[in-house]
């Protein structure tokens, strides 16, 4: 690691501690040639897969599209910014989880609808709208008579 005040190409850790949630490592380094001190944090960088879209394309996992999504889906709805940012950690462990190189958006969307079930039923019925492409009023009877059969 390079010293931030002086360039050198050597340093030396201090002392390395797990921040709160254990998913990163904070480490106080100082500079072998000036005695600086500074800190830095470490965390594993893991890939997420490539999204297969519907017609066959090809293209990197989009967080912020999936930040968007579930959003747009809870807009005015009483669903705190903590549980949205919960799910979407989910989603994308269980996206990491599977061990795939590619995945369908498909298998995507099936995700976030299962989350949206859990935080708010009437965000669900929105996205479902959206994501399975009601057409009339009568789709989304369907949808809601299947939600409450399952209940």
């Amino acid at each position: 690691m390079h010293c931030p005040f002086c360039s050198f190409h050597d340093t030396k850790v201090i002392d390395s501690r797990l921040v709160t949630d254990g998913g990163q490592v904070r480490r106080r380094r100082e500079c072998i040639e000036c005695g600086e001190r500074f800190t830095t944090f470490e965390s594993a960088e893991l890939a997420m897969p490539k999204v297969i879209k519907g017609d066959g394309s090809r293209q990197p996992f989009d967080d912020h599209k999936l930040k968007a999504g579930i959003l747009r889906a809870v807009e005015k709805r009483p669903v705190s910014v903590e549980a949205v940012e919960e799910s979407i950690i989910s989603i994308q462990s269980q996206l990491r989880a599977t061990g795939e190189r590619e995945v369908a958006a498909s298998v995507i969307g099936e995700l976030v609808m299962d989350a949206l079930r859990k935080l708010d039923l009437v965000a669900f019925v929105r996205f479902a709208s959206f994501y399975r492409r009601f057409k009339d009023f009568s789709d989304f009877q369907k949808e809601i008579e299947r939600l409450e059969s399952t209940d």
